[in-house]
């Protein structure tokens, strides 16, 4: 008999609009293939480092902004666990610090996910930086998580996700 393909997905959240449609498909989908979810959310904090190295942020506004985006993040994280419970789902909930692609790699291997979930981010999406793909636009840490992960990558781009979220 042939095993599900998918017992453990993590879904990447970054507080865009893009990746709260991510969470509400993974959610979703552990209602409905009883799979088990992770949200994880990652702050930044190696970027914050090598702008402070650069001297483009003082000692003292890297503690700041790191303050500031860690609770962005937990707010994110928080988000993600209340539609989750609003399902009736029960997901996990990670707030991690480093780069943002390794991170969540490095999350996924050790939650043995077999699918990663990320947000189809576009033009509108200001909060990320975005390049342009043939197929669309992907940030540069989405493309570095497609390129170097060890399961597969879903980009989530349902149109409709917000009224079947509604309608689960």
């Amino acid at each position: 008999m042939l095993k599900p393909l998918v017992h453990n997905v993590l879904v990447s959240i970054n507080g865009s609009e893009s990746s709260t449609h991510a969470a509400m498909y993974g959610i979703l989908m552990a209602k409905q293939q009883h799979v088990n979810l992770k949200f994880v959310c990652v702050v930044d904090t190696a970027t914050l480092k090598r702008l402070t190295i650069s001297h483009f942020l003082l000692e003292e506004e890297n503690a700041s902004f790191a303050q500031n985006l860690r609770a962005d993040g937990q707010k994110y994280l928080d988000y993600a666990m209340m539609l989750a419970k609003k399902k009736g789902v029960k997901a996990q909930a990670e707030l991690l610090e480093g780069s943002v692609w390794g991170e969540v790699i490095s999350a996924a291997d050790n939650f043995k996910a077999e699918l990663i979930l990320i947000g189809g981010s576009g033009a509108q999406d200001a909060s990320r930086t975005v390049t342009s793909g043939s197929k669309g636009h992907f940030s540069l840490v989405d493309k570095e998580i497609i390129m170097n992960s060890h399961c597969s990558v879903m980009v989530v781009r349902e149109p409709q996700i917000e009224q079947l979220f509604r309608i689960a």
